[in-house]
């Protein structure tokens, strides 16, 4: 089992269940303060994902299922010491009789200046303990670098511009760095690693893969035009708290593909390499309550939480998860995978073992 750095993962990311109430709906019981919250309406499926954080600045938000650029929404959603502040009026995260499940992850509040890379206007806000940092910053339609504050080389990037309409780049996973997969949407891996020159990739030629203190983009492939601003949300994998890469589908119901992490993962996002399949987002306190216990949301569309067992069933298990469906969602023979996972070993580095979950 993986001795963690992190004795308490609750301080760096947490999984929050709540109700709407079309009033003033105060969620600051979270035990953490967050600098990323990612909300999503579970039982119905008009509202879109609704994704702030505390660089962009409060109410400023994107959806991971759309292309749109970032709102500012009129209604109050605050991120404040111990969770998040809500107002009537928030058709998207605070609606009654609406159940809402919030992810939310620590960075280090609105971040500073950077100026180790090319890039212009950039702000970081980064958490080096948790592997994870905010990134503003603004992209051109050539090759910029960015510096992401980590001091370690990141293991997954996803990028969105916020001034115009033009879909989210993911980077990393495992995967070569000159593809990306868009968020937005159920396409297979982009393989741009064909274009010899590297004039269109999004994120490197070869000899440009991220570096403990910089990543790079190229704003032709993926900026709706110019110079525009676009923010990075910037992970490396933690003994113990958090893990992203690949795995390849057995297609064996009863005795699926199993990752290791080294913990009991509270969240897990999911996706095909090649199959058109959607991002399969799942975490532990929504499942508590099933059984068997599998609910699903996705993040590239705005669908309701779905409890059908012919699709993902990610089993949660102290020390990485396990696939229980022949599904092409997540374990289809041959198929390669992306993950990100984060949850908590059970020894911190205090020694103290933790409560398997």
């Amino acid at each position: 089992m993986a001795y963690s750095a992190i004795s308490k993962s609750s301080d760096h990311f947490t999984t929050h269940l709540y109700s709407g109430n079309d009033s003033t709906n105060n969620q600051t019981s979270l035990g953490m303060t967050p600098d990323l919250v990612w909300v999503k309406c579970r039982n119905n499926g008009t509202p879109s994902h609704y994704i702030v954080d505390k660089v962009r600045g409060n109410g400023k938000y994107i959806s991971s299922n759309a292309t749109t650029a970032e709102q500012t929404d009129s209604n109050t959603f605050d991120l404040v010491s111990g969770g998040f502040n809500l107002a009537g009026g928030n058709g998207w995260t605070n609606v009654s009789g609406r159940n809402y499940v919030a992810w939310n992850w620590k960075a280090n509040g609105a971040g500073s200046a950077n100026t180790e890379g090319t890039a212009a206007n950039v702000t970081v806000s980064a958490n080096t303990t948790a592997g994870f940092s905010i990134v503003q910053f603004d992209a051109t339609q050539s090759r910029v670098s960015v510096g992401h504050g980590l001091g370690a080389v990141p293991d997954a990037i996803l990028i969105k511009e916020t001034e115009g309409a033009s879909g989210w780049v993911t980077g990393g996973f495992g995967r070569d760095w000159s593809g990306y997969h868009s968020l937005q949407s159920n396409n297979a891996f982009n393989n741009d690693s064909n274009d010899s020159s590297g004039t269109g990739r999004m994120f490197t030629p070869d000899g440009y893969a991220p570096t403990s203190s910089l990543f790079y983009t190229n704003g032709s492939a993926f900026l709706s035009s110019g110079t525009k601003t676009c923010i990075a949300y910037v992970f490396k994998s933690i003994t113990g708290f958090s893990k992203f890469g690949t795995y390849v589908g057995n297609g064996n119901s009863s005795d699926g593909s199993f990752v290791y992490t080294g913990f009991k993962p509270e969240f897990v996002m999911v996706k095909a390499s090649s199959g058109a399949d959607s991002w399969q987002m799942t975490d532990q306190p929504r499942d508590d309550n099933r059984t068997p216990d599998y609910a699903r949301l996705l993040a590239n569309a705005t669908a309701a939480e779905d409890e059908n067992q012919t699709w993902a069933k990610i089993e949660k298990l102290s020390n990485g998860f396990k696939l229980r469906s022949t599904d092409g969602e997540s374990n289809s023979s041959g198929e390669t995978y992306v993950y990100m996972a984060f949850g908590q070993s059970l020894v911190g580095s205090n020694n103290i073992p933790c409560t398997a979950r």
